[in-house]
């Protein structure tokens, strides 16, 4: 597993981190952390002035209704504790 860097280490937010993903939407769902790619995340692939494929999502996160999906850190915030 790969060590949390920039913006996951000063938001609280790592492997096995409790979060929401897409806070604030319709589309809110809550998970957990099962992977940080950081650095290897990557950039999008042009060929000919042709993206032919985006940039790859630093974060997979198992969601709750047993989904997955990865995100960038602008999509994902640390679940509030009560």
């Amino acid at each position: 597993m790969m060590k949390n860097v920039d913006a996951g280490e000063n938001s609280g937010i790592a492997m096995n981190s409790r979060v929401l993903v897409f806070p604030g939407t319709d589309h809110e769902k809550s998970g957990v952390v099962v992977e940080d790619f950081a650095d290897a995340a990557g950039k999008a692939v042009e060929i000919g002035g042709h993206t032919i494929v985006e940039a790859a999502r630093r974060w997979a996160v198992t969601l709750d209704d047993g989904g997955l999906v990865f995100v960038d850190d602008d999509s994902l915030t640390a679940e509030p504790t009560d």
